[in-house]
Parts: structure tokens; sequence; C-alpha cells
């Protein structure tokens, strides 16, 4: 049985459903209140695993799950080695947001990473110790900060508000998901203009690591072939 991960709840979870009508495949939520079950109609051989999108990730990895849809944003921070593991089987066009570094607005003269870069080495000359970047994308953040070439910072963690952290004298600059920007202009920080780490949306992925038997295969180019999609093969 090809088991598919979808998120639990919200947006992304409706969004999801919508996406697979459109190749004649219902997903239908079964039970009540807390209880996170369901089924696939419109196919064969398909089984509903709802988890939240931070958790599709892992079990793609461990190939307890197919195929999953989750966030582009969480499948590169949690897995170094995604390329290797998942395949990227489309982007579904919802769930859009962009990975970016953020500032105060009132650095009018801050408005790239070599500017920040500037700024970060006066900070530690200033004050004897890096300048603090709050995020939750700690390896996104690394990477990106290491090919932009800025070295005098810390990473402080930062698992929700992290628009906050500014105001409330925890961090320096943030690197955090932004969507339209709206809640980044209400505490007054503003987007550096090569600051876009990562573009990302809802993707439906598909794990190389699991056990594809014939059923499962099978299962699979039916899904594909409904969906419009060209069907893999997966991994030995």
């Amino acid at each position: 049985m090809l088991k598919l991960g979808l998120p639990s709840k919200g947006r992304l979870q409706e969004d999801a459903i919508r996406w697979f009508e459109r190749g004649n495949i219902t997903i239908r939520r079964t039970g009540s209140g807390r209880e996170y079950a369901g089924r696939v109609e419109g196919i064969d051989g398909v089984e509903l695993v709802l988890l939240s999108a931070g958790e599709i990730p892992r079990e793609l990895n461990a190939g307890r799950i197919h195929m999953g849809v989750t966030g582009q944003d969480l499948v590169h921070e949690k897995l170094p080695h995604w390329r290797r593991d998942l395949v990227e089987l489309a982007e579904m066009g919802f769930g859009h947001a962009d990975l970016i570094v953020a500032v105060p607005s009132s650095w009018v003269d801050v408005e790239t990473m070599d500017d920040l870069d500037q700024v970060a080495a006066a900070f530690r000359a200033t004050h004897g110790h890096r300048l603090r970047v709050a995020t939750k994308y700690h390896a996104l953040v690394r990477t990106f900060f290491r090919r932009e070439g800025v070295a005098d910072y810390r990473i402080v963690d930062s698992q929700g508000a992290t628009e906050g952290t500014i105001k409330n004298a925890t961090a320096e600059a943030i690197a955090d998901i932004t969507s339209s920007g709206e809640t980044l202009r209400a505490n007054h920080l503003k987007i550096l203009r090569d600051g876009l780490i990562l573009a990302s949306q809802a993707t439906l992925f598909l794990s190389q690591t699991a056990q594809w038997g014939a059923a499962e295969r099978a299962a699979l180019v039916q899904l594909c072939a409904q969906l419009g999609l060209t069907a893999p093969a997966p991994r030995d």
C-alpha cells in the first residue's frame, strides 16, 4: 500500500485536497474531533497518513511514507541530503513563503548582505560579541551567510514570534518566513535587497528510502497519470 502523507490540518491541508481533486482523487477526513484519520478515493492502493507539515520530511526520509506534501523550506532545513533521498515530484502552486533576512528599518545604510557583513564586524568590535540573528532555520541560514561571506554573527534560536526579537533586544537581525511582509513592516523591519534565502512553496515529494514493491509502484504510476505527472522510477 502506497502511503501518502498530508498535513493534518489548516490551509495547507485544504489546498492539498483541492490540488489532488484535479486528478479526480478525493481525500476525505474521517472520524471526528481530534482524530487524524482519512481515506483516499478515486485511486486504488493509496493509504492516507495525516501528519504535521514539520513531521512529513522526517517520515519521508525514514521511508515510513512513500509520498508527502510539505513546504520546501522544511525539507531543505531538516534534511541535508534531501536531493539524494527524495524526489521533488511537483511544485503545487500554493503555500508560497520566502525565507528572508531582515533588519531594523532604522538601519538606513544597511540594504544588502555586504552592508550587513560590515555592520556585523563593527558590532563585534564595539560590543565585544557577535551580532545575533534570530531564526529557526539554522542550517539554511548558516549556508546562506557563508555563501554571502558574513562571518561575525551567531544564531539565536527562535521558534515563534521571530519578528519581535529585535524589539525585545534578544537579536539584531532575523531570518524568517514571510508571505506578504505585513508583519515585518508592523515590527519596523525591512528585507535586505539580496536577502532572499529560499522561495518556498508546498511540494509533493517522493521518498527514495521507502520500500517500493510492485503494488506501491503500480499505485504511483496510476496517481501520476491522473495528475498529469511523469512517474519517476523509485530507487530499488
